[in-house]
């Protein structure tokens, strides 16, 4: 079963573009990780602070499983620039494209 992770988060004010940066590195070293089966990450087009990022996987087992396998420091520079905390959630795919 393919499942999605999504989150969305917003920038705080005028670091709209260190999350992206961010982001685009996370985005590298999640794809890499064993179960993932790829990553987007969009931006608002109407509110450049806000984005959401996608993460296709195999199960939501192997989404948990990789946590370890990235480390908190991954993260690190997300934290720093984040207006609150990220929303997020599993979703499942009902038709795929």
């Amino acid at each position: 079963m393919t499942v999605a992770r999504h989150y969305i988060m917003n920038a705080v004010e005028g670091r709209d573009a260190t999350l992206e940066t961010a982001l685009r590195d996370l985005a590298d070293k999640v794809r890499a990780i064993s179960g993932c089966q790829g990553v987007e990450l969009l931006r608002d087009i109407g509110n450049e602070r806000r984005f959401i990022f996608i993460e296709k996987w195999d199960s939501v087992d192997a989404h948990k499983a990789a946590g370890p396998q990235l480390g908190k420091d991954a993260l690190t520079p997300i934290l720093a620039v984040l207006d609150g905390p990220p929303d997020g959630d599993y979703l499942d795919y009902l038709k795929v494209v």
